[in-house]
């Protein structure tokens, strides 16, 4: 079970690293960049301690799937992006991936 929570601890940083390089403007702001490369590292420092003692391929596919699922809804939340069903449909098979991934594990 520790193995799965440092595995959404690395998605959720993941997902910050993204919402922190939004607002970096392409490397021209200093902070958010600073922020943003510290939530890439520490992305890649839980997802291997996750890896310990969890199939890399399944591991990756949940960490990924977290990843573009939770940045698609900051996206709709914070930055009023499309919320059409069909996105809506889409990320929801995500997660229901991501469900049954964690399931067969």
């Amino acid at each position: 079970m520790a193995a799965w929570l440092l595995l959404l601890a690395a998605a959720l940083a993941d997902v910050a690293m993204a919402l922190a390089l939004k607002h970096a403007d392409g490397w021209t702001r200093l902070w958010p960049s600073i922020v943003g490369l510290a939530c890439a590292n520490g992305a890649i420092v839980l997802l291997t301690l996750a890896l310990r003692h969890l199939p890399v391929g399944t591991a990756f596919a949940v960490f990924t799937g977290i990843g573009a699922a939770g940045v698609a809804m900051a996206g709709i939340v914070l930055y009023g992006e499309s919320a059409a069903p069909l996105r809506l449909a889409l990320i929801a098979g995500i997660a229901l991936c991501i469900a049954g991934l964690k399931w067969l594990t």
